[in-house]
């Protein structure tokens, strides 16, 4: 029975981990289409559509579960919805930074640099908590780095990504350290449904902000229906609310382990649909990141028992 508990939560965290890998293509193909104004559709039309949409979704979302639940959903209180909104302004950062990024370099790199995450939020915890980490993440993360210069081509090409690219994935995976980091500890007694809504309220403003200040032509409303609908199941509604599920029948450890599937998955997807070139070496460094979030999240001293046995 506990077999098939788990099964189940590795199944819904892959499946949301799919669906984040499959976001930066739907939005690199929103890029290269036209609106209704003549000009392709822009990062602020594509982000904004994207948090409008998920944030009406997850408020009927939020109305069925209290429909259903009616007095047993806990309420949050005026303090958690101020940090809740206050953790999400990185989650739109997030967004703005990688929907960014991927407009001058691949997806494929565009992933690989979010990955960075993995090394960013070792040091994060190092200095926030003062707790120096084990060998074994230490050697995760120069895999990790090792992974991420043949993964991103550096070693071998000729030509380097575009630079803007680059610092605008480094700050997407800044960005969404800080959210995993603070998420992990900002209301997590309430429902994910109501943290989902209060973290996208905050990323909303950001986002706004964005939109109001870059917003350089007439606004191409046919995005929400055209792209719109699309990048919001794929990277606002579906994904958390997978992986709120199935991370606790999986565990912490587990669920990160599954849900490295969204690097692969990404790159298949940019190189089938976009016809990004994928290089032999590029798919080595891919295996590589893969094995350092493996190392990290084993338990300590499972390693040498399995080679003792």
């Amino acid at each position: 029975m506990a077999g098939k508990i788990v099964l189940k939560g590795v199944i819904l965290v892959a499946l949301g981990a799919t669906s984040y890998g499959m976001l930066a293509t739907f939005v690199k193909l929103a890029y290269a289409d036209i609106g209704v104004t003549g000009h392709p559709y822009s990062p602020a039309e594509v982000i904004s559509a994207q948090f409008i949409i998920g944030i009406i979704a997850i408020l009927v979302i939020n109305a069925a579960s209290r429909i259903k639940k009616g007095a047993e959903v806990v309420a949050a209180t005026p303090r958690n919805i101020l940090f809740l909104m206050l953790t999400g302004t990185s989650t739109g950062l997030t967004s703005i930074f990688y929907y960014l990024a991927v407009k001058y370099i691949p997806v494929s790199i565009g992933i690989v640099l979010l990955m960075q995450t993995v090394w960013m939020g070792v040091l994060l915890e190092w200095v926030l908590e003062r707790r120096r980490p084990s060998n074994m993440k230490l050697a995760a993360v120069a895999i990790v780095l090792l992974g991420t210069a043949m993964a991103t081509n550096l070693l071998s090409s000729r030509e380097l990504p575009d630079w803007r690219g680059v610092v605008r994935g480094l700050l997407a995976a800044a960005s969404f350290t800080t959210t995993m980091f603070a998420s992990n500890r900002v209301a997590v007694h309430i429902s994910a449904a109501q943290r989902s809504l209060y973290m996208l309220l905050g990323g909303a403003v950001v986002v706004f902000l964005f939109a109001a200040f870059t917003q350089s032509h007439e606004y191409n409303y046919d995005i929400f229906y055209k792209w719109g609908i699309v990048i919001a199941l794929f990277g606002t509604v579906i994904p958390p609310l997978l992986m709120n599920a199935g991370f606790p029948l999986t565990g912490i450890g587990l669920g990160s382990i599954v849900s490295a599937l969204e690097l692969p998955v990404s790159v298949m997807m940019a190189f089938v649909l976009l016809g990004e070139q994928v290089v032999a070496v590029q798919w080595l460094g891919i295996v590589l990141i893969i094995a350092a979030i493996v190392l990290m999240n084993v338990p300590q001293g499972s390693i040498g028992r399995l080679f003792k046995a």
